[in-house]
C-alpha cells in the first residue's frame, strides 16, 4: 500500500525540526534524515570503517564513534570530499528511511531533509513542504544555534540547493521569519489539507 508522502526541506536554520515537531504533536510520522545519516554510521557498521579508512583514525573520537563536527569541516570545505561521503552513505540513508516510511502507521509520513532535491528522494514525495525564510536570519539563526563562525554558515548554504531551486520544487511553502506560534499555526493549517489529500482516492 502506497503511504502519501510529504518531503520537508529547507536550509540549514531554516526551522525543518521546529516544523517536524509540530507535525509530529500531531500524531504524524516524521522520518528524518539526519537521524539516518547517524544510524548508518554506528560503530561496527561498515560505513564507519570506510569512512575512518577514508579520511584517517583521528575522524574518530575517544570512543570509537564518529566525530561529526570534524567531519562536517572536512566536507563543507572540500566539494571532492563531500561527494565521497555522499556516495558511501546516500543508498543506505535511502534504505533506512524507507524502511521507516514502510513501518509507519499515520495517515501521512513527513519524510525529513535538507537534501531532499539533491538526494533525489523528492521523486518519492506526493507533496514537498519548504521552510523557508531570507539567508541574513539562515544564517544569524545558525551561528547562534551552532556557534558556527558566518564562513561556516555560509559554506554549509552554498553546499545546498539555492532557496530557488527549492522554492521551484514546492507545492507548499511556510516563510518562517517570524515566532513559534506563527510557524505552528501554519503547520496546523498545512496538516488539516494534507489528511484531506492523502484521503483522496488517487485517479
Amino acid at each position: 500500500m502506497h503511504k502519501f508522502l510529504v518531503g520537508l526541506t529547507g536550509g540549514i536554520g531554516s526551522g525543518k525540526s521546529a516544523a517536524a515537531d509540530y507535525f509530529a504533536a500531531r500524531g504524524v510520522t516524521c522520518v528524518d534524515a539526519d537521524i539516518a545519516s547517524r544510524a548508518v554510521v554506528e560503530p561496527g557498521g561498515p560505513a564507519l570503517q570506510k569512512i575512518a579508512a577514508h579520511f584517517g583514525p583521528d575522524i574518530l573520537n575517544s570512543q570509537g564513534m564518529l566525530d561529526r563536527t570534524k567531519l562536517r569541516h572536512i566536507v563543507f570545505a572540500d566539494p571532492s570530499e563531500r561527494h565521497w561521503l555522499q556516495n558511501l552513505l546516500h543508498p543506505l540513508i535511502s534504505r533506512w528511511l524507507r524502511d521507516r516510511i514502510s513501518e509507519a502507521s499515520s495517515d501521512y509520513v513527513i519524510l525529513v531533509n535538507p537534501l531532499l532535491i539533491e538526494s533525489g528522494q523528492h521523486s518519492w514525495c506526493d507533496r514537498i513542504l519548504v521552510i523557508d525564510l531570507p539567508e541574513t536570519l539562515q544564517i544569524a539563526r545558525t551561528m547562534a544555534r551552532d556557534d558556527n563562525t558566518k564562513t561556516q554558515v555560509q559554506n554549509i548554504i552554498k553546499a545546498q540547493s539555492s532557496a530557488d531551486i527549492r522554492r521551484a520544487h514546492a507545492d507548499d511553502i511556510i516563510t518562517n521569519d517570524q515566532d513559534l506560534e506563527h510557524l505552528e499555526h501554519a503547520v496546523t493549517k498545512l496538516h488539516r489539507e494534507y489528511l484531506t489529500l492523502c484521503q483522496t482516492p488517487r485517479e
